[in-house]
Parts: structure tokens; sequence; C-alpha cells
């Protein structure tokens, strides 16, 4: 198989949902039970999506330039999925920027506790990221799932044989 950009996509997309989900969980954590290292996850968390979600967006972008609006994706479906990743990048770029700063200065002085402006900015931005993101991804998710080809209970004519067997699964047929 060979590198594609919609595959290297479908390979990176998932770290800035994973991320900012994983961040969300330790600032409410950390919110329950005041633990630094709670707090300091959640920031380390967010910076890494926010270092991850520039690659994401390029491949996605990318993606779709290689994909060129084939016929068996739905109209609309990647415009409005590239709209909600364009929100979800500008978020995921400023909180990582905050996360990253506040994660350095808070490990620079472990003697201090975690300041309430700083608290404040990772649970707002991990609910920031984790709310674009989702929308992003569930969008993403219908370019393939409302495909009309999805629909189709036998393969459209004038399709290659080969393709038609690979589609119908059969790895069998004519060995």
């Amino acid at each position: 198989m060979t590198m594609s950009w919609p595959y290297a996509h479908l390979l990176i997309n998932h770290f800035p949902v994973v991320l900012s989900v994983a961040a969300l969980a330790a600032a409410i954590l950390a919110l329950v039970l005041g633990r630094r290292g709670l707090w300091l996850t959640a920031m380390a968390a967010l910076t890494m999506a926010g270092l991850f979600v520039y690659p994401v967006f390029l491949t996605g972008n990318q993606a779709d330039h290689a994909l060129n609006d084939p016929w068996y994706i739905k109209h609309g479906t990647i415009e409005a999925h590239d709209a909600a990743a364009t929100w979800a990048l500008w978020v995921f770029l400023l909180v990582g920027v905050f996360a990253a700063y506040s994660w350095w200065k808070s490990l620079k002085k472990p003697e201090e506790g975690i300041p309430g402006w700083v608290r404040a900015g990772v649970v707002i931005g991990s609910l920031l990221t984790a709310s674009t993101v989702a929308r992003a991804a569930y969008l993403g998710g219908k370019i393939i799932h409302e495909s009309p080809v999805l629909q189709l209970k036998d393969a459209p004519a004038g399709l290659p044989p080969a393709v038609v067997t690979e589609l119908r699964g059969d790895t069998t047929a004519g060995h």
C-alpha cells in the first residue's frame, strides 16, 4: 500500500480528538481532586493536541485536493468538515499556546500551586477543544457514512470487474 494524503489524514486525525478528551477528563478530575499532577497532565495533553492539529489540518486539506470531489462522496460533506476543522484549528492553536506557557511556568515553579486563572483557562480550553474537535470529527465521519454509494445494493455499472470483486470482498474469484 502506498501512502496517500487521505490515508495520512486518517492515520493522524485521531490524536487531537483523543488528546482533547484526555485533557478534559484530567481537568475535571483536577477540579474534583485538586491534584497538581492532574492539572499538569491536562496542560500537557492540550499542548500536544495543539502540536498535532496543524499536521492533521494540512493532511486534511491535501486529502481534499487529492480526492477532487469524487462521485461517491455526498456533495458538501467535505466542505462542512473543512469549515469545522478550520474553527478547531484556531481553537487548538490558541489553547495549545496557552497550555504550553502555563505548563512551562508551572514546571519552573513546582513549589507553587496552579493559579486560579490557569485552572480556569485549562478547564475552558479543554471544553473548547473537545467540543470543536467533536464537531469536526462528526462531520468528517459523514464524508464516508453518508456516501451515496453505501446505499447501493450492487456495484455501479461500468466498474472494472476487479474493482467489483474487491468491493464484494471476494478474494477467491479467478483463483
